[in-house]
Formats: C-alpha cells, sequence, structure tokens
C-alpha cells in the first residue's frame, strides 16, 4: 500500500506474527554487494538479492473475482458459519 513498492502484487512466501511483518514475493527487494572471498569461493563482487520482510499493515489482500485490492467484509452462509469477502464486490474469498 505505501513506501516504493505500492502498487506491486505478489504471493505471501512468509508470516512472523510476533512480529507483524509478511515476506511478499516480488516486493521490498533490495541489492547487496558482495566482497571477493577465497574461503566462501565467491571470486569477485556480485550483488545478492534479499527479500525483506514489510508491516503486515502495508499489505491489502486481492479479489479472485475483481482482482483489485480490498479490504476484508464478513457474510453469514447458509449454514450458519461465516465467510471472508470482498468489499467491493462482495464475493466470498474463502475456497
Amino acid at each position: 500500500m505505501s513506501g516504493r513498492d505500492a502498487g506491486k502484487s505478489g504471493r505471501v512466501l512468509a508470516v512472523n506474527p510476533r512480529k507483524n511483518t509478511v515476506v511478499v514475493e516480488h516486493a521490498n527487494i533490495i541489492k547487496r554487494h558482495t566482497r571477493p572471498n577465497p574461503s566462501k569461493n565467491i571470486k569477485r563482487r556480485n550483488h545478492r538479492k534479499r527479500k525483506l520482510a514489510s508491516t503486515l499493515s502495508n499489505v491489502m489482500i486481492v479479489c479472485n473475482s475483481c482482482g483489485k485490492h480490498t479490504r476484508i467484509g464478513h457474510n453469514k452462509l447458509s449454514d450458519g458459519s461465516r465467510a471472508r469477502a470482498c468489499k467491493r464486490c462482495g464475493t466470498t474469498l474463502d475456497k
């Protein structure tokens, strides 16, 4: 939702509920430069891409039917249970 990766979408790879962070597939990636190190068999300087964790409040769910980012609502089903639903179009998100 915010920052330099606003508007990007991807699968959630990891969630840390204690720190309220989430790792998303194509978001929050940085490059790190590494020095040559003969003991680790690194011959020249190269770039390592690293995925950083984002705060959970900066991530939204994408609805399958309308394809837009959305907040989550709840609908009551016919059997009395509740299911997560898209606030934009109203379709259920749970399978």
